[in-house]
């Protein structure tokens, strides 16, 4: 009985190549989907040796596409970008602006068409999710204001990344490209975009009427049965049926409803366990992405057009990253939060291959451009680590040696300063809280109810103008500047609270704290039993870790510590 291996071929060599790159990516500290694209360049039909079936890589590649906006909709919080809109909203659209327009102005210096110049533009302007949460995740940064800015801004650039792919076919003709299969050439361009977004709206009605409902009805309903792999399938059927049903009932892009399909998983009460179960199986599928990628992927493109090359990787690095920096400094935040969102843009993934993909699919880029594009993300991809590590030295150089840098994060910032409303009678004796996430929140609540004065020193200044709003004493900034502690009054403080944050922030907040306010009474809420131990053993102060309790149990303390206090004053 003959066989037809291509696939078993395409997967076997595949994977192993991937397996092995991947790893050696991984033990020099790089992301292992730098080793994923190699695998794919290395049998690609443009390098010698084992050359894989193109056109099965592109319907696997069809299939990882699917799979990681899926993830993407599996991971959307509209809450953490509420947390953030203010600086992710605008900021991520001016960034997309500003990147979309470099990378057109050097491609039309080029004599590139102005559809090609766009996609390009496009292609540079968003970074790769994938990446950033790795490198956010590494480094203990996805909790903090400035990794949840970053997270944010990246939630926007994908909103509006989606958006581009669903319009895209329509606009083809308009901007010099070919109409997509099955459409007639001759349609008023106008009513094809009108009919798409009505189709793309109806479909999101769709969703979010029905499908809402639906999908976690049926996911309960599968979960009462108590077995694994039908809940599993569940979840798939689900990703995958959607996405097809969007294409062919509703006419938009299959990456659109696998998005929605993710989230409206999210929205099941079982979201957690649909998210680890089907990890391994979304894993797999966008590693065939990232290796069908790298089989797209010329490397005679380095030797033939360096200066294009080196010009790509300048917009992604340099361009994007300074309009980012100049963007969230506008905004009046600290240095530190401009470097790592500027770290976290200084690279280009996933979309960037989709949409490079789609252009030359509708013949608006060429084999060239797609090429570039590709050489731009790998090379940024193998540098962001570094970029990152460059962070904390860079803010360091700037801080010791430029006055105007230092002044830069405080001056002329009302958020920066208590308001002058706020008495001096009320800057004795009170807690200082650092934070206000949900540890914070909880303690400001029960010692405002019993009437104790509370200062917040908190970075994101949204939290602040809201807490200023209901008249609660807080200033914005980062803790370990001396400046911040110092208008909170820390000098004349009772007691400092510390939320859960890094050691060594810890360190250096009590380290000033002390200096500033030697009797002071510290309150630290670790993040675990190890950082714990570690609070007590360099006497940092007292400590909570115990997640579900820590709040309580530290407003407790508080409240005793305070009410003692009470008792030994003198009376007169």
């Amino acid at each position: 009985m003959p066989h037809d291996v291509d696939l078993i071929i395409l997967l076997a060599v595949g994977f192993g190549l991937a397996l092995i790159f991947g790893y050696i990516a991984a033990r020099l500290r790089f992301p292992p989907l730098i080793g994923y694209l190699i695998a794919g360049i290395i049998i690609s039909p443009n390098t010698p040796g084992i050359v894989g079936d193109i056109h099965l890589a592109n319907q696997l590649a069809e299939l990882g596409v699917m799979f990681l906006m899926f993830g993407v909709g599996m991971h959307f919080s509209l809450n953490d970008l509420v947390q953030v809109r203010r600086i992710a909203v605008p900021g991520a659209i001016l960034q997309i602006t500003v990147a979309t327009l470099l990378g057109m102005g050097v491609s039309m210096m080029w004599d590139w068409s102005f559809g090609s110049a766009l996609i390009f533009g496009l292609s540079l302007s968003c970074a790769s999710t994938v990446v950033l949460l790795k490198a956010l995740g590494d480094r203990g940064l996805l909790n903090s204001v400035n990794g949840k800015i970053a997270v944010g801004w990246l939630l926007v650039e994908d909103l509006v990344m989606v958006l581009v792919l669903v319009l895209l076919p329509a606009t083809a003709v308009l901007l010099g490209g070919t109409p997509i299969a099955g459409s007639d050439p001759e349609a008023n361009i106008w009513l094809t975009l009108v009919m798409t977004l009505l189709k793309v709206i109806g479909f999101i009605a769709f969703m979010l009427i029905i499908g809402k409902r639906l999908v976690p009805f049926i996911m309960h309903m599968v979960a009462r049965l108590g077995s694994r792999e039908l809940f599993t399938l569940t979840v798939v059927a689900a990703a995958v049926s959607i996405a097809f049903g969007a294409y062919k009932i509703f006419g938009v892009s299959m990456a659109l409803g696998a998005f929605f399909a993710g989230m409206v998983v999210k929205e099941s009460d079982f979201s957690h366990r649909a998210e680890e179960e089907t990890l391994p199986l979304r894993e797999i599928f966008s590693i065939l992405f990232f290796v069908s990628v790298g089989m797209l992927f010329d490397p005679l493109i380095l030797i033939q057009q360096p200066l294009h090359v080196l010009a790509v990787v300048g917009i992604i690095l340099i361009g994007k990253t300074i309009a980012a920096m100049a963007l969230v400094l506008f905004f009046r935040y600290p240095i530190n939060t401009a470097l790592t969102v500027g770290a976290s843009l200084a690279q280009i993934g996933e979309f960037s291959f989709i949409l490079a993909t789609l252009g030359v699919s509708l013949q608006l880029l060429s084999i060239e451009g797609q090429n570039l594009i590709l050489a731009g993300a790998l090379i940024s991809i193998t540098l962001n680590s570094f970029i990152f590590a460059a962070v904390e030295p860079i803010q360091q150089w700037i801080r010791d040696r430029s006055h105007l840098a230092r002044l830069l994060e405080r001056s002329g910032d009302p958020l920066a300063m208590l308001p002058d409303e706020v008495s001096q009678d009320y800057l004795r004796d009170q807690v200082v809280i650092v934070g206000h996430g949900e540890v914070g929140r909880h303690i400001t609540q029960t010692l405002m109810q019993q009437g104790i004065k509370v200062v917040i020193a908190e970075e994101n200044r949204e939290i602040v103008e809201d807490l200023r709003a209901k008249g609660i004493a807080a200033v914005s900034g980062h803790a370990t500047e001396a400046g911040v502690l110092i208008q909170a009054h820390i000098q004349h403080a009772r007691l400092l609270v510390l939320s859960p944050m890094d050691l060594l922030d810890i360190h250096k907040i009590v380290d000033i704290a002390k200096t500033l306010n030697p009797q002071i009474q510290v309150l630290v809420c670790a993040e675990s039993n190890e950082q714990a131990e570690r609070i007590r053993s360099d006497h940092l102060g007292e400590v909570y870790f115990a997640k579900t309790e820590m709040a309580k149990n530290m407003s407790n303390h508080i409240l005793n510590q305070i009410q003692i206090a009470h008792q030994h004053t003198p009376t007169h």
